[in-house]
């Protein structure tokens, strides 16, 4: 099985190089719908010639998003999860198109996750080659939305996932080869202060600093840094005020806040309200909000994920080559898989790096050894091998 495996996906390298060309070559930033629905037309038409039964979720102004289903014969579902947006505005694709030096292939979306897409449609042409259809049903799920804070398909992500006995993710593996078994729970808030202003130099006593309130407030909040095991709490932003010459009547900060469990988010999220309720600043009111779309939930890495982890090693081993489990401060719609109780592998993409830049990049060397993991882990999960 894994000979022919990497034979078909060996011979078939040509053609998924060609074909990440033509998906670099689209736009498909989060905000361009026509871009979006294009890499959902072309994944349809291929998803389809596999057998595929194709449902567009349609979208008014965000990109559509979509499920493929393949009925088989067995008795467990599997969920490939993916993404089609990008965080490239229009015109990059042009600028930039794919290019090839060395091991490495570069182009906007190669990584994150381009990549990716083809690894999951890839491993499904893969077992339809083999004849394998040892599955109660095998979906592929890719949302438009991924890189946006406004997000209109986790209710879909979390539907779905609760449907199948494991979800793997396409996004790349890490840089050194790593699978992702845990992510963090996620909010943003936005703190705004509301003091009073003054002349700065004839009367600053009649003053309420809001940016000096926020400055203390800050300082205080860093400190909430590893309290618990892994927690951390970023302001990213801040400003405030107009002139030299006037006490700031306003100044307002965004906080990013990550933890490793959602019980130790909610921990750190009531030490943040707790240190806002105090004033260092009399008269200087402060306002919390949590930003709409902010909120992600901790993918732990519990028993049953960390079952899912020994299997894809297990099929790694047998493939000839090792990768292990890891966990990152980032977030990816897995989260909201594993929220769902599901078991959940992340990095099962092509080996790659540097997402968001112009440096981003898929190893040309890994196309081929993790798309068969891939493929090999699908056939374990369905026929219920143990690891």
């Amino acid at each position: 099985m894994v000979d022919s495996l990497l034979h078909f996906l060996e011979k078939a390298r040509p053609a998924y190089l060609d074909d990440l060309r033509t998906l670099t070559a689209i736009d498909s930033g989060s905000q361009h719908k026509p871009g979006i629905d294009a890499v959902n037309d072309w994944l349809a038409e291929r998803l389809s010639g596999l057998g595929f039964h194709i449902q567009r979720y349609r979208q008014t102004r965000a990109g559509d998003d979509l499920l493929a289903t393949l009925q088989g014969q067995g008795q467990r579902q599997v969920l490939l999860l993916g993404h089609t947006d990008t965080v490239y505005p229009v015109g990059t694709a042009a600028q930039r198109p794919m290019t090839i030096a060395g091991d490495k292939i570069l182009g906007p979306g190669a990584c994150d996750m381009k990549g990716g897409l083809l690894s999951g449609l890839y491993a499904c042409a893969a077992l339809r080659e083999l004849g394998y259809t040892h599955f109660e049903r095998l979906s592929f799920l890719c949302v438009s939305d991924e890189e946006s804070g406004e997000r209109h398909s986790v209710p879909l992500i979390r539907d779905q996932s609760r449907l199948a006995d494991a979800v793997l993710t396409l996004e790349a593996a890490r840089a050194n080869g790593a699978m992702v078994t845990a992510r963090k729970a996620i909010r943003w808030y936005t703190i705004e202060a509301f003091g009073r202003a003054a002349h700065a130099g004839v009367e600053p006593e009649q003053g309420r600093n809001a940016i000096l309130a926020l400055a203390h407030h800050t300082v205080a909040l860093h400190a909430l840094n590893g309290r618990w095991p892994g927690a951390t709490l970023n302001v990213g932003h801040i400003e405030g005020g107009t002139l030299p010459n006037v006490v700031p009547d306003y100044a307002r900060m965004r906080l990013d806040l990550r933890a490793v469990t959602d019980d130790d988010m909610a921990a750190l999220e009531r030490a943040v309200h707790q240190q806002l309720a105090a004033q260092p600043v009399p008269e200087v009111h402060i306002h919390c909000a949590l930003e709409e779309g902010s909120v992600c939930p901790a993918m732990a890495r519990t028993p049953a994920i960390a079952r899912l982890e020994r299997l894809a090693m297990a099929a790694a081993r047998e493939l000839g080559f090792t990768v292990e489990g890891a966990t990152t401060g980032g977030a990816s719609d897995a989260n909201f898989a594993a929220a769902e109780g599901t078991p959940v592998l992340d990095g099962l993409g092509p080996v790659g790096g540097l997402d968001h830049s112009p440096d981003e990049y898929i190893l040309l060397s890994s196309i081929v050894p993790r798309t068969a993991l891939l493929a090999r882990l699908i056939i374990a999960i369905t026929r219920g091998e143990k690891e």
